[in-house]
């Protein structure tokens, strides 16, 4: 199915092209089977940051693209729509961007956020716990305050190229209470640190999820990222762009299961003509169509209020939430569309329904998105 985006620029419908060609020259070919054998595509991040795709939303100052964030959204949308697993990773990288972009010191942004944009370095963000992960305000983790910086223990969950990333925006407690969250810049590799063996998931296998355990790391104290005990600012301010992240490669996801269920409908024949034309069917890929539609405008109408310096807490959690709950509709329903076709390997749609799934968990779940929203209407 083409896409009828409506860009603002001519450089951007250029750009979208651009992830279009990527994603099925380069992509589509390597998926199925690094999915399904759990295998890291080597190399592949370092080819997104050659072609400008790590460093979208940033200034060209910093090295980044100066794209909008609707246009650098629509671009994960695209790249979601081939490989879910590496967009999430790209939204992940871009929160830790952001956050030094937003953050850093020039001279962290010189050492640090330069080689991310063009792929030398790959980010991670770790911010969750075992017992603190939408509750970012009970961490536990420790940065004591010693000779020459911080040392650092404690354990960290759920981190999106756990093991692999060469930096990780890193959240630890430096004092009591919500102002005693401080943020660093944290290796990837340093004395006391080691990571979990990567999880094994439901989808999304290619990009490793791992734990990391911190015993007495020292972090000097230029890996100190703004000022102490402004750390739940950053993770929060992070979080909002985050959770636009998300919704966009869901959108892209739903996108590509619609696709095939398209696709298929329109090949195969039951009672003398295309299941399509049956109503019975017509009207599921309608009704699916309808919510991929709704849920990429949610995430552009959210993604414009943050380009114009508008609030946008309330349009990024409607959009989080409504795009993953729409993505596992639309992955299931595809499914059902092809029937026992579709139940086999033989089509990626019962790897897109798994990989849906997290998607309505991670970066805050739906429950918790409905808390923001109902929180934003009080106010």
């Amino acid at each position: 199915m083409i896409l009828e985006r409506i860009l603002p620029t001519d450089e951007a419908v250029d750009l979208l092209d651009l992830v279009q060609d990527f994603g099925s020259r380069v992509m589509d070919p390597m998926v199925n089977e690094h999915e399904r054998e759990a295998r890291y595509p080597e190399g592949l991040f370092a080819q997104l940051g050659e072609l400008g795709l790590l460093g979208l939303p940033f200034s060209p100052d910093l090295g980044g693209g100066g794209q909008p964030y609707e246009v650098y959204l629509q671009a994960l949308e695209e790249l979601g729509r081939h490989w879910a697993a590496v967009a999430v990773a790209v939204s992940v990288h871009t929160m830790s961007c952001l956050a030094l972009a937003q953050h850093g010191t020039p001279e962290q942004q010189e050492r640090w956020l330069a080689p991310m944009i063009d792929g030398t370095l790959i980010g991670g963000y770790s911010l969750s716990e075992p017992n603190a992960g939408s509750d970012v305000a009970a961490l536990e983790a420790r940065a004591t305050p010693v000779e020459g910086g911080y040392l650092i223990t404690g354990e960290k969950s759920w981190i999106t190229h756990g093991g692999r990333a060469d930096n990780y925006v890193l959240f630890a407690r430096t004092g009591p209470g919500a102002r005693g969250v401080s943020a660093f810049i944290a290796p990837g590799e340093v004395d006391g640190l080691r990571f979990s063996p990567p999880l094994h998931k439901m989808g999304l296998e290619a990009i490793p999820t791992a734990s990391a355990f911190w015993d007495g790391a020292l972090l000097e104290e230029d890996r100190l990222l703004g000022a102490p005990g402004q750390g739940l600012p950053i993770a929060l301010g992070a979080l909002d762009s985050g959770r636009l992240g998300i919704a966009a490669v869901a959108t892209g996801l739903a996108q590509a299961a619609l696709d095939i269920a398209i696709d298929y409908a329109r090949s195969r024949t039951a009672f003398g003509k295309p299941i399509i034309g049956h109503q019975g069917v017509g009207f599921l890929l309608a009704d699916m169509a309808a919510a991929v539609e709704t849920s990429r405008s949610s995430y552009i109408d959210a993604a414009r209020r943050r380009d114009r310096g508008l609030p946008f807490t309330r349009q990024a959690s409607i959009a989080k939430l409504t795009s993953t709950d729409t993505a596992m509709r639309v992955t299931t329903d595809a499914v059902q569309v092809l029937g026992g076709a579709g139940y086999t390997t033989d089509y990626p749609l019962e790897r897109y329904m798994r990989e849906a799934k997290v998607m309505q968990i991670f970066e805050g779940t739906n429950q918790i998105q409905r808390l923001v929203i109902s929180r934003q209407l009080g106010n």
